[in-house]
This record gives C-alpha cells, structure tokens and sequence, in this order.
C-alpha cells in the first residue's frame, strides 16, 4: 500500500506538473489575447486619428470661409439709403450761388457764394434769410467751401490754389493761403482738422496751422467704385457728408477709410421747388449741422428756400440705383472753364 501509494504520488506528480504548466499556459494565453485584444482596438483607434483629422480640419476651413464671406459681405454691404422730410422751410436768397454753408450760432448760418465778379460771404439769418454781415471777394475769384475753426473762417477758391482766411466777427481779410489740393471746392473741419475737395473722388485731410501740409489723401469709395465729384462738405458726428456735384444726392463718408456708409436721397426737395414753379435752380449744394440742437440745413445754388431735414431709412424699392443717381462719371474742368468726363 505504501509502496502502492507512493507510485500514485510519483504518477500524480506529473500530473499536477502538467496541470500547473497548463494553468500558466492558459494564464500566459489569456494576457496575450487581452494583450492582442487591446493592441488590435488600439489599431482600430488609430484608424479613426485621420478620420479626427479631417473633421476637425473641415470645420477649420469652414470657420476660415465663414469669416471670410463675413468679411467680403460686409465690405460689398449696400449702405442704408436715407430720404429726407422737410422739419421747416427758411427763405434763402434766390441770388446765392451757394458753395460753402456751416452753422454760425445763434441762428445763424455762415455762406460762401460763387460766381466771378458775385463771389461772397456772409453771414445770415436762418430765420429770415437776412444778410447780417457781408464780403464781396475780388473779381478774379470764386468763390467755393467754407469752414470755421475758432474765430476764424477758412475758403477756398475754383480753380486755383489759393485761399483765404477771415475773422468771423467782421470779415476782415486775415491772411492768404495756398493748398495741396488740385482744385478747391469744399471744407469742412472736426475742430482739429480739416477736410477738403477738389471735384475728385479724393478726400484731403489738411492741417490748418499749414495748409500746404496734406495729411492724409483718401479715395472715396462704394462698393469698391469711387465716388467722383465730391463737392460742399460738412463733419456731422464722426462723419463727413459730401454734395455729389449734379446729383440730390449727399454721400455719408467714414473719414477712418474713405467708404461711403449711407447715402441721402434729397430729391424731392427739387421735385418740390419745380412743383411750386421754381425756374433757374441750380444743383443741390450746402449742408450746415447745429451740433447743440442736432439740426441739419441744407440748400443750393440759386435756391429760394433754405430747408431743415430730417432723415428717414427707404423702405421702398429705389427706382433705379445707387450707382446711377448718385455716381455719375468723373467730370473735370480744364483751364479755359470747359468741361469733359473722365
């Protein structure tokens, strides 16, 4: 039995041996499924790194395109487009070829006028078109825009480079001056600054302590076009409003970069002058802003009445637009007074 048992021991040993190593062979195998197991769905991971990629790359692009149609909308945005309604009607002087009008104060507005051998300016009453103060300029000029920094009235003159400055208070001549800008035909100021026009699509911004120094020459812009003929202006909370020469039409500028914001659409103001059987009117020309009680004048040459607006967004369909009604060609005046289109 012992000798029995012991051989069963010897026999079993193996047996326990084998099952042992079966045991680490199945341990060993199961690590190395697990193993496989977790390296294959590291595999199938790996497969969807690209797939992470181009996702994230897409939505990379469309953000990239999004903004840049965000960018290029905004720039070729059409501007809000403004008619007026007529808030009071002044007399004005039917004789006033008018070229420059600003805010005096008090009720009173500053005038230049134009013409050879008519050019003035003056100071006049809003309420009664009465001439308080007056200037007859030499024959040999013209006169064109007019502002008022301080005490002092700065114009310009039609084709020439030269310019005067007056005391505000009786028109004594001050000084002469010569400009930068290839011709002159309106200013207006922001009180540190000012602007200027020649019948171009160019806005100057000058400094009055040297009016031969040109600060800053822009090119007006809308929708990418220029806008030619810039004529009288007038700075009205942080922006310049320029006349376009032969249109109703007055362009509201961004003085940071020269693009036209929004455009007023004044044509009903003729439309009623001829109605009432007006003759002998010229074009839209002279706006003034009474900043302390927000009012905006405007008139034009050989116009009876002086006109206070206010203005109200369209909301009906333009007939025609904006590049036919307010952006004629570029007209230019050659020395012996004649004209041609550029």
């Amino acid at each position: 039995m012992a000798s029995s048992a012991r051989n069963r021991r010897r026999n079993n040993t193996p047996n326990n041996n084998h099952q042992s190593n079966l045991n680490t062979l199945s341990k060993s195998m199961s690590k190395s499924i697990s193993s496989s197991s977790l390296f294959t769905s590291f595999n199938k991971h790996l497969l969807y790194i690209p797939l992470i990629i181009m996702i994230l790359a897409a939505f990379f692009l469309l953000s990239i395109s999004s903004n840049t149609f965000s960018a290029i909308g905004s720039h070729s945005h059409s501007p809000q487009n403004y008619v007026v309604e007529v808030v009071n009607e002044f007399p004005h002087d039917p004789k006033a070829f008018t070229q420059g009008l600003l805010y005096g104060g008090n009720d009173t507005l500053y005038e230049s006028t134009g013409l050879y051998d008519q050019s003035t300016v003056r100071r006049v009453a809003i309420q009664t078109g009465e001439i308080m103060a007056f200037h007859k300029m030499e024959s040999s000029y013209f006169g064109e825009g007019l502002t008022l920094i301080s005490e002092r009235l700065y114009q310009v003159t039609w084709l020439k480079k030269i310019g005067f400055i007056y005391d505000r208070n009786d028109f004594s001549k001050f000084k002469r001056f010569t400009h930068q800008m290839e011709d002159g035909w309106g200013l207006a100021t922001d009180g540190k600054y000012l602007y200027g026009t020649d019948g171009s699509s160019t806005l100057y911004h000058i400094n009055p302590l040297n009016m031969k120094a040109v600060i800053q020459k822009q090119v007006v812009t809308y929708n990418g076009h220029e806008v030619h003929n810039l004529n009288e202006l007038e700075y009205i909370d942080d922006e310049v409003w320029a006349n376009v020469w032969q249109t109703d039409c007055i362009a509201r500028i961004s003085p940071k970069d020269g693009v036209v914001r929004e455009w007023i659409l004044l044509q009903s103001l003729r439309e009623g002058l001829l109605a009432s059987g007006t003759k002998n009117i010229d074009v839209l020309n002279g706006i003034a802003w009474d900043k302390e009680k927000n009012r905006i004048f405007v008139t034009g040459k050989l116009w009876p009445k002086l006109y206070e607006i206010k203005l109200h967004p369209v909301k009906k369909e333009l007939n025609g637009n904006i590049g036919d009604i307010c952006m004629p060609k570029r007209i230019i005046w050659e020395e012996n007074h004649s004209l041609s289109c550029a």
